[in-house]
This record gives C-alpha cells, structure tokens and sequence, in this order.
C-alpha cells in the first residue's frame, strides 16, 4: 500500500447531511505511481426513507439512479463497518472531488479518517482557470470539467454513479499528482 490512496464518491437525496441521506458509495484505490485503479466498493445504500421522498431526491429527479434501486439498497448501519476497515487500509490517505461534501456526510455518520489528503477540485480551481460569475474571480471546476479539461478529446460525461465518478476522479488526481500539485504532505 505503499504508493496507494482512496477515492470515494458519494450520491445522496441533498445536499445537507444532517438532512439528507446517502444512497450510493464508491471507493476506487489508486497507486499513484503507475496509476492503476481498482474498483474496492461500489454499493447502493437505502436510506431510512419513504420510497416516496427517495422519488423526490435529486439524485431519482436528475435521473441518474432509479428509486427503486435505492429502496433495494444495503443498509447504511450494515455498510459503515466495511467502509471503515477499507478506509483504515491506506494510512497514506483519501479524497474526493469536493472532498469535504464527500467527508462532510461520512463524517456525520461516525467514519474517521487516518489522513484526509488535499481536494483535487480546489487544486483545480487555478489551473482549470473557469471564469467566475456574480463577483467571483475562479469558478471551481466540476469534475466533469476538470476531467475533460485535463483530457482534452475524452469527452466524459458525469453519471453522478458512486463508482464511476471516483475512477473519473482517480484519473484527475494522477493527473495532478504527475504535475506536482497533488501532494500527499
């Protein structure tokens, strides 16, 4: 595990998570010397929700995951204790694009983290340079944006799936370690 950190993406109902629930979690591992990729967790999670309030979610109302799906989901009480043994496996670290989202909701629900490593969309806000709007000098990237910025002709297009936006992730952050701004220091 010497060279090898997480990835974990999330998709929830919103975007509180005192108020909101997860639905989905992905873990992928990176060796950010050769910039290997290994899917380790890729779960729907039922929130303790009404199918009902799971069909108004952003994540059902977007499309991107069906409700049912959802209800059918593993518990997130069951799923916690695998999620922290995998995560406790890489003492080198983990992130996410926006990562205190991501670390914000696992947080809430009791999982610690060994080393929470540097945000690759904060990273990328000064060199994606977007411009800003409503007086804001630098938009930050999505990770559609950064992805596609950093792999010109690639034309990736967010699923907003637990699983497949970490691997997405996992490539920008190889992206920006090989530049030297991603530092695990």
């Amino acid at each position: 595990m010497e060279d090898k950190i997480l990835i974990v993406d999330l998709e929830t109902t919103g975007f509180s998570a005192s108020k909101d629930h997860i639905v989905e979690i992905g873990l992928v591992e990176l060796d950010l010397v050769t910039g290997k990729k290994i899917t380790l967790y890729d779960e729907l999670i039922s929130p303790p929700m009404e199918i009902e309030d799971i069909e108004k979610s952003w994540v059902v109302t977007k499309g991107y995951i069906n409700a049912l799906d959802i209800v059918f989901g593993r518990p997130l009480d069951e799923a916690l204790p695998q999620l922290q043994n995998l995560i406790d496996l890489y003492p080198l670290g983990i992130t996410a694009f926006n990562n205190s989202f991501d670390f914000g909701f696992l947080e809430y629900y009791g999982i610690e983290f060994i080393k929470k490593l540097p945000c690759p969309m904060h990273l990328s806000t000064n060199i994606c340079k977007f411009p800003g709007y409503s007086g804001i000098k630098l938009k930050r990237p999505s990770c559609e944006q950064a992805y596609n910025f950093y792999f010109p002709g690639a034309e990736w297009v967010e699923l907003h799936r637990g699983a497949d936006d970490a691997w997405h992730e996992a490539d920008i952050v190889k992206k920006l370690y090989d530049m030297g701004v991603f530092k695990l220091d």
